[in-house]
């Protein structure tokens, strides 16, 4: 009977505590919102998340493959300029997210590797990797292309888009040479109306 007592107590206990701390629920999703895609990811840790959970940040987002030898090494210079132009105090405020197009080479091991390297260690810093499958889903929503044209190369579009906390595209930029204090002045945009 004390046994049975017991448990009556904690059940009844753990639901007044859970009532008392409610967490202010979220609002609902925009209908255009990344977070919306169901896919799973394996960030550089290993650990596997789907977008929804870098919900409640500013998104700076690029697509790379960390073999790249041309295009991405500017990418990746663009993303740390945009890194160190943004105020400290607002960093935590950011996810920087690197998504892989070469998902097969881009184990997270690689991924952590590239990120040590590079000095993108900060856990501001996210790299993503996907299935064939999800990684073609997000180049899609993101208007992006890639084509891979030998076992180690890809021929695919240079952009950067900014995604408000809720998941929203705000900007992209595009091109060999992306603007990136156009891309800085969007980024203090969203902090600024958080």
């Amino acid at each position: 009977m004390n046994k049975l007592f017991h448990i009556l107590f904690l059940i009844i206990f753990a639901t007044y505590t859970v009532s008392c701390n409610r967490v202010k629920p979220l609002k609902e999703l925009p209908s255009d919102s990344i977070f919306h895609l169901s896919s799973e990811w394996q960030n550089q840790d290993g650990k596997k998340i789907q977008l929804k959970e870098l919900r409640g940040k500013t998104l700076v987002v690029v697509m790379i493959y960390t073999t790249c030898k041309t295009a991405c090494p500017l990418l990746v210079a663009d993303m740390k300029k945009i890194a160190s132009k943004i105020n400290p105090g607002d960093l935590k405020k950011i996810s920087l997210v690197l998504v892989s197009i070469d998902p097969e080479t881009d184990t997270p091991e690689k991924l952590k590797s590239f990120a040590k390297t590079n000095q993108m260690e900060e856990d501001y810093w996210v790299f993503l990797r996907g299935n064939k499958s999800s990684t073609q889903e997000f180049a899609n929503v993101l208007s992006m292309k890639y084509k891979e044209i030998s076992p180690m190369d890809f021929s695919h579009s240079n952009i950067i888009s900014v995604f408000n906390p809720d998941g929203e595209l705000v900007n992209q930029e595009e091109g060999a040479g992306i603007n990136s204090d156009k891309v800085i002045e969007e980024v203090n945009k969203v902090l600024k109306s958080i």
